[in-house]
């Protein structure tokens, strides 16, 4: 999620300050990504370094205003113009979780998955529940809280069929005698870059 895009797409609306734009931002997501207000002063803190944004004048409450800029406005074009990609370098903190467990000695890996798994069912009923009582859309709201629910229930119901799928992996590991925990390797790791077959070969 960007935090520092959706800020800006809501300035791009009009400008605003700190408190309102934490609003503003709960008000369009549906509450879904809860953000604290120092998470947004940080944030506008950067946009204003980077000249996305500047500070405006100050209401009778000592509310300071921020306005977007060209650049900022030039930003949130090329954010909404363009795909979010999701690279299998991005680090999803169950995989590596799993991906570590499963290589220590005496982790029962099934009783992770399951503890796991009881919470992702109980998030799923949960956002389900949410969708259920959202009732008819009836306002651009509605719609992007929606939007947001479908997403998460999606990602909750994607989630569990990993799960079975890993425990289906893990069995099938176990049955073709691939278990035991990973020992850690006693040779001190080499510092820097590989040396690449190209360049070595052209040393010699």
């Amino acid at each position: 999620m960007s935090v520092r895009q959706s800020l800006l797409a809501i300035l791009d609306q009009g400008p605003c300050y700190g408190y309102q734009l934490h609003a503003e931002f709960s008000r369009r997501t549906g509450s879904a990504w809860p953000l604290n207000v120092g998470q947004i002063y940080s944030t506008l803190d950067r946009l204003e370094r980077d000249r996305l944004v500047r500070k405006a004048d100050s209401d009778a409450e000592g509310h300071v205003y921020y306005v977007i800029t060209p650049a900022g406005r030039a930003e949130v074009a090329g954010w909404l113009g363009s795909p979010v990609v999701r690279t299998g370098a991005s680090r999803d903190e169950l995989a590596i979780k799993l991906a570590i467990a499963v290589t220590l000695p005496g982790v029962e890996i099934a009783d992770v998955i399951e503890v796991q798994r009881s919470t992702s069912l109980r998030v799923l009923r949960e956002l389900t529940q949410s969708k259920d009582e959202s009732g008819e859309v009836t306002s651009t709201e509605d719609l992007a809280r929606l939007l947001v629910l479908d997403s998460l229930i999606f990602a909750a119901e994607a989630e569990l069929r990993w799960l079975a799928h890993t425990e289906t992996r893990l069995t099938a590991a176990s049955a073709a005698g691939v278990n035991g925990g990973v020992l850690l390797k006693t040779d001190t790791p080499k510092r820097g870059r590989p040396v690449s077959r190209a360049s070595s070969g052209a040393a010699r």
